[in-house]
């Protein structure tokens, strides 16, 4: 289905919950524990999936919070791999909770990981996170690996004066491996927009100027990728700040209370909680087409916009 800029959305990010163990300084620092409410069920999520499907949909993210919260997300997986229509299906963890569960990931139909890790140093990435253990997530990188994913892609939010200093340890990980490290511009996405912590794409580039442009690996996708010049992985850029990509943008987002938001950078959200309870696919697909016909054709980051949700709410 095309939206009036005439962009085809064959996308959907699809956030399983809320709750997460960590509390990232970029997303929810001070908030206290996220609980379980609200919540679709698996079946809501696979009927949505269905309809999104049946327009055109071909791959879907999943995402939280942390999505390996969810005690069934094995059965979700291998639901959603069951949909006709559905291509490709990846997920968006911060490692906490991935060793031990890589091979089970796999075989239920999981086609690829993005891991969130914001530093390579011990104590520094505990005090981003608000204690997470980086030792679990290089763990569950070398599990992933073991298990059969090809490759890999490393999620960094840049923090001026906090991890933009191990740009140079992060690339050097694509050097004998399949891992796109993607380098991520600080988003106005919680109560204040902390603009003198954003690195841009330009300085990276200015600072790492052996950096040689390479294809894409499909169309739409959010990065600038890179490579350094005899290594195997990836560099990417994402920089929505410095150089929105939204013109190509094919993506909407369900988050785990059953509101659909068209546009990250926007706070315009419906609801399908009432299609869902009618058991109506009909009024479902009816408030998802109304949902792509208002995706704005631009975020609104850049206009003293006021995000009324952090990502842990809206989905990573």
């Amino acid at each position: 289905m095309n939206d009036r800029f005439g962009r085809n959305i064959t996308y959907l990010r699809l956030s399983l919950t809320e709750r997460c163990t960590l509390k990232c300084a970029y997303c929810r620092a001070g908030e206290g524990f996220c609980p379980k409410k609200s919540e679709l069920t698996r079946d809501e999520f696979l009927r949505i999936v269905r309809a999104f499907a049946s327009i055109g949909v071909k791959k879907v993210r999943l995402t939280g919070g942390e999505p390996m919260l969810r005690r069934d997300l094995i059965p979700i997986l291998s639901g959603i791999r069951a949909i006709d229509g559905i291509t490709e299906i990846t997920m968006t963890t911060n490692g906490q909770h991935l060793a031990g569960q890589c091979r089970a990931l796999r075989e239920a139909g999981l086609d690829r990981l993005n891991i969130s890790v914001d530093s390579l140093k011990p104590e520094r990435y505990a005090e981003i996170t608000g204690g997470g253990s980086l030792a679990l997530v290089l763990a569950g990188i070398e599990e992933a690996f073991a298990a059969g994913f090809p490759s890999l892609k490393l999620n960094v939010v840049l923090l001026r004066g906090q991890n933009d200093d191990e740009t140079d340890d992060f690339i050097a990980l694509t050097k004998d491996r399949p891992i796109s490290v993607r380098f991520i511009e600080y988003m106005p996405l919680g109560e204040t927009d902390q603009a003198n912590l954003r690195v841009t794409g330009a300085e990276l580039l200015k600072k790492h100027p052996q950096l040689v442009p390479v294809e894409p690996f499909y169309p739409g996708q959010p990065s600038r990728d890179y490579q350094m010049p005899g290594y195997v992985g990836r560099v990417g850029l994402i920089d929505p700040m410095s150089h929105r990509f939204c013109a190509d943008c094919n993506r909407v987002r369900v988050m785990s209370d059953g509101m659909i938001r068209p546009c990250l950078g926007s706070n315009t959200e419906f609801s399908l909680k009432e299609a869902l309870e009618q058991n109506d696919d009909d009024a479902l697909l009816a408030v998802i087409a109304q949902a792509i016909a208002h995706k704005p054709e631009t975020h609104c980051f850049d206009e003293a916009f006021t995000a009324e949700k952090t990502m842990r709410h809206i989905g990573g």
